[in-house]
């Protein structure tokens, strides 16, 4: 059987949290300022631990992008991606990917991260496909608003669960890999749930649970 290896994105695939490399970027060119910049990287940090929900952040962070053109938005996220995004993917994460297609797998990223960022990132890796935050346009526009349901939390299910019908392939056949608690929903739901250089709370619960644990950001991979 088929079977599709989903992964998370930022410090799973990636080294680095690629919002927060963005905010910092935003800062710099003075499209923000050092408040909405600091504000923005505290509340990354407390969802990325599992403690908050992504959902208003969003909301409030699509908001600003009314009226402004999807053309400019592509162009600079291609920037970002190659100037300071590109060269942080993990040489064992290339590994893993690849064994699964060895094996006849399915490879999608499944990330809070827009599509945007993710369109690149996965011509990169050469995986199947993409499932990740997208924003509403009109006629090259943004409107402003999220397209439902966000790629976060329950939310990687959802849009995990309409890949997975697709095939004709139950989540519980697949594997997921993740560094976050906050991606916890998913990891349930999944036969073979992977935790990644994971955040203390996660690493807490894997042990606990005997979930494998494989340190990517190491020399080697240690499974645990």
């Amino acid at each position: 059987m088929t079977r599709i290896a989903f992964f998370d994105v930022d410090k799973t695939v990636l080294h680095v949290n690629s919002a927060t490399l963005w905010v910092r970027r935003q800062f710099r060119e003075g499209n923000i300022s050092r408040l909405q910049g600091l504000r923005v990287s505290f509340w990354l940090g407390l969802y990325h631990l599992g403690y908050v929900d992504l959902e208003s952040l969003i909301d409030e962070a699509v908001a600003t992008l009314r009226g402004k053109n999807e053309r400019d938005v592509i162009d600079q996220t291609l920037r970002f991606y190659r100037e300071e995004v590109a060269q942080t993917v993990k040489p064992l994460a290339l590994a893993a990917i690849a064994a699964h297609k060895a094996r006849g797998d399915l490879v999608f990223l499944l990330t809070s991260s827009s599509n945007y960022m993710s369109a690149p990132l996965s011509d990169t890796l050469q995986v199947d496909g993409f499932l990740a935050n997208r924003f509403e346009t009109d006629g090259g526009v943004f409107t402003g608003k999220a397209v439902r349901p966000l790629c976060f939390g329950a939310g990687k299910v959802a849009h995990a669960e309409t890949v997975a019908a697709k095939v004709g392939v139950p989540l519980a056949e697949c594997a997921f890999y993740t560094d976050s608690m906050s991606d916890l929903p998913m990891l349930d739901v999944v036969g073979e749930p992977v935790a990644v250089d994971p955040d203390p709370r996660l690493r807490r619960l894997a042990i606990r649970r005997r979930w494998r644990i494989e340190e990517w950001s190491s020399p080697t991979s240690a499974a645990m």
